[in-house]
């Protein structure tokens, strides 16, 4: 399963973006998706996940109150609506899906299984 993340690009400290992610040839309305972000030298972050069903969402401390993780199950997407920007969330940022269908949220890379090309958010000072 391949995924698809888009929605990247340069805004100024105090901006927003919305990313989204969606599969290409089938559906994960059933499985639980995150997003993890790498920034260059350092290693990957999980930064927020959400459950199948979308009633269960968690978010890493430093995008608390600025990140909201959400899906639509009839369109096929997941998206990570990022407000006040700031330039240490400049980062490649990736979607993943869990395999495992009905799963909790999960924080683990490691228990993730497709994972998206990454699309790049550059936050500038």
């Amino acid at each position: 399963v391949q995924l698809q993340a888009f929605g990247g690009g340069l805004v100024q400290a105090g901006g927003y973006l919305r990313l989204s992610c969606a599969p290409s040839g089938r559906t994960f309305s059933n499985n639980a998706v995150g997003w993890f972000r790498q920034a260059p030298g350092k290693e990957r972050e999980f930064v927020a996940a959400i459950s199948w069903s979308g009633g269960s969402t968690y978010y890493t401390d430093s995008v608390k109150g600025r990140f909201t993780i959400s899906r639509d199950n009839a369109k096929n997407t997941v998206y990570l609506q990022m407000n006040s920007l700031k330039p240490e969330d400049t980062a490649n940022y990736y979607c993943a899906a869990d395999r495992q269908l009905w799963g909790p949220v999960q924080v683990d890379p490691r228990t993730y299984d497709y994972w998206g090309q990454g699309t790049e958010v550059t936050v500038s000072s």
